[in-house]
């Protein structure tokens, strides 16, 4: 196999590992009410099916990002997925309702090794502004289809076959993504262990953002003035300074801080984060909207997103690469953020009456075909100026802030809306308020980004590897 096509075959084998994950968030959503059922979960406790494997994903991201740039990003997404796929069939044949959640949290933890580098792989694997620009169609494909494939896979699996099969299902694509991945993703050197590990910060990081993540989670059982949630929030806020401090005193930190100061990566993570908030929102409520004002049964609400996913897909399918090239990434971007806010203005109309075609439909095909406008610019300006070396950090950087602010975003919209409305009212602030969010994003990308140069998406200095020299 000629080394350019082994390339895109790696490609093709770390998207499906990122498949797993983007479905994995959504097709649980539907198997609930089965699981609860079977498993005798309370109404409180059904929760953790969801929560747990957001607390264990967003906590370990930015650590599996680093541990791929220190010892190999190969080694730690194979890791990931060998996790993700057993504890898939430790949560298939899950016996009570503590097993599942066990099994729900190893997953997340797996899926936080894999994803915390795939980015990197990329970014490392494609150096070309083209080919890159290429690659990153491909995974934005994968990241906005996930979802939707995961409501549709989920209401089939469930109601056809068993609940249990929605974890069963990701036991083959695992050992095809072990396999192949194992012998078609080249191994980056990895900047090594020998001058120690930053364990301490490992620890801090990692305990900060997860108290932060079950702060949020659990919000909405205690409220945000709650001795629970602002004493959590307020404990993760003290384990982040002290984590930011033992960083600049230390020779080789677990996240050099120079990283966090390159504009492009941290502004436009910034964004991303405002951007998922609303678009989370959006399948959120839409998926509610569409059961309870409409009667949609499971498969019919996945359905009804497939125009958002197709959108996407024709926009990821090469034309928002050739887009970019043409009017730049920035420019591209600020259109798709402007579409995304003009179809939840659109949604956040909508009434009982409302028939699915044409309002809806337009609606889902405006916010898909802004969605595939904006993720790639954001992906490709956020690694612009990242040195190879910090390819993973900057990634799992990245990832972590988009979790967490989408958590936040949702948890905020959700609170907000619920607290000041009720009925129709509800969807419509919330609609509205996920409007805001993108705005803010769109502000962001105005005032604090600019589009990179060709010699800037390209091949970044080794800084890093400088900097040891």
């Amino acid at each position: 196999m000629s080394s350019n096509l082994r390339r895109w075959v790696a490609l093709v084998v770390v998207c499906l590992g990122q498949l797993m994950i983007m479905v994995d968030g959504t097709i649980v959503n539907v198997a609930l009410p089965y699981m609860q059922r079977d498993l005798g979960f309370s109404q409180s406790s059904l929760t953790w099916v969801v929560n747990a494997y957001l607390i264990a994903f967003g906590s370990f991201l930015l650590v599996a990002g680093r541990l791929g740039d220190l010892i190999g990003r190969r080694k730690v997404f194979l890791a990931g997925v060998f996790l993700f796929t057993v504890a898939s069939v430790g949560s298939g044949f899950a016996q009570g309702a503590e097993n599942l959640i066990i099994g729900r949290f190893l997953q997340g933890l797996g899926g936080a090794l894999s994803a915390g580098v795939i980015i990197a792989i990329i970014v490392t694997g494609f150096q070309k502004p083209a080919e890159r620009a290429q690659a990153m169609s491909v995974f934005t494909l994968v990241i906005a289809g996930g979802g939707s494939l995961g409501l549709l896979a989920g209401g089939f699996l469930t109601e056809w076959v068993s609940w249990h099969w929605i974890f069963f299902v990701n036991v083959p694509i695992g050992i095809a993504t072990i396999v192949l991945g194992a012998w078609l993703i080249d191994e980056n050197p990895g900047l090594g262990l020998n001058n120690g590990v930053d364990f301490a910060g490992a620890v801090l990081v990692t305990a900060a953002v997860m108290l932060s993540v079950y702060g949020i989670v659990t919000e909405a059982d205690y409220g945000w003035l709650s001795e629970h949630t602002l004493g959590l929030l307020g404990a993760a806020l003290a384990m982040l300074i002290g984590f930011v401090v033992l960083e600049s005193r230390l020779r080789n930190p677990l996240v050099p801080l120079r990283v966090l100061t390159i504009r492009t990566l941290t502004g436009a993570t910034a964004a991303r984060a405002l951007l998922f908030g609303g678009m989370f929102t959006n399948f959120f409520f839409g998926s509610l909207y569409l059961q309870h004002m409409h009667g949609y049964t499971a498969m019919e609400t996945g359905l009804a997103f497939l125009p958002t996913t197709l959108a996407v897909g024709v926009m990821s399918a090469g034309l928002a690469a050739r887009l970019m090239a043409r009017i730049g990434s920035r420019n591209l971007l600020v259109i798709g953020l402007i579409s995304i806010i003009a179809s939840l203005a659109i949604l956040s109309t909508v009434g009982p009456a409302t028939g699915y075609a044409p309002i809806l439909f337009v609606a889902f095909v405006i916010l898909g075909a802004g969605a595939g406008m904006s993720f790639l610019p954001l992906l490709t300006i956020s690694m612009s100026d990242v040195p190879l070396a910090d390819a993973g950090l900057a990634s799992g950087f990245s990832n972590v802030v988009m979790q967490v602010g989408a958590a936040l975003g949702l948890a905020l919209i959700t609170s907000i809306s619920s607290a000041h409305a009720q009925g129709i009212a509800a969807f419509h602030l919330a609609y509205l308020l996920a409007a805001i969010a993108v705005g803010a994003a769109l502000t962001v990308v105005v005032t604090v980004l600019r589009s990179p140069s060709p010699a800037r998406v390209a091949v970044q200095p080794d800084a890093a590897v400088e900097e040891a020299a």
